[in-house]
């Protein structure tokens, strides 16, 4: 368990946890989304979030570059790929009653999309699968909140697993538990989670 702002936080019983949520682009698939690419062919400026940049343009500007946005990402679900260890996962989590959910910056379609293309979409209920549109995106904590108040449960039942900043602060500030996947093994954001992984097959460990 790592320190977090603001102090240390009680040890964790992940074995209560039973409600789970996933960030999916480069937590369950791989990753292969170009940011600066994207961010290129919407005409916003190298560096900033994308979707925080297109809030900022005046409304027609931001309507066609949404839809641009959406024809990149759905061209790129048609290429998804699931992560290693994501099938294994995903499956062992549901074999203990697990409710699984995914909390994504991606437009919803897309997201439905990704897990068809990927194989993973049987380990979720179509209602607990969250894009954009479903609150202020990660990471603001609106998407956990909505998943939580979908199953009336409290965020001590819950985690939220993802690879990126985003999806660690999104569930710190909903106060779930948070598992961080960085492959590298650099953890630049170690400090906003309560475990640091490599490999997604490392949460089984946690249940045991």
């Amino acid at each position: 368990m790592t320190d977090s702002p603001g102090g240390v936080r009680p040890p964790i019983d992940w074995r209560t946890r039973s409600h789970w949520i996933f960030d999916m682009d480069g937590t369950l698939t791989v990753a292969v989304h170009d940011f600066d690419a994207i961010r290129s062919a919407l005409g916003l400026p190298p560096g900033e979030p994308i979707l925080e940049a297109l809030s900022q343009m005046p409304s027609s500007e931001a309507r066609a570059a949404l839809a641009r946005l959406d024809e990149i990402e759905r061209e790129i679900a048609l290429q998804a790929r699931a992560g290693d260890g994501a099938e294994a996962l995903l499956s062992s989590l549901a074999d203990r009653g697990i409710t699984l959910g995914i909390l994504t910056r991606n437009a919803v379609e897309v997201a439905h999309q990704t897990l068809r293309t990927c194989g993973l979409g049987r380990y979720f209920d179509p209602r607990y699968v969250l894009g954009r549109e479903s609150g202020e995106p990660k990471p603001k904590p609106d998407g956990v909140h909505k998943l939580l108040d979908l199953w009336r449960v409290g965020p001590e039942q819950a985690v939220m697993v993802g690879d990126y900043y985003f999806d660690l602060v999104a569930g710190r500030s909903a106060g779930t538990a948070t598992v961080y996947l960085d492959p590298s093994g650099g953890f630049e954001w170690a400090e906003y989670a309560d475990v640091s992984i490599e490999r997604l097959e490392a949460v089984l460990a946690l249940l045991e």
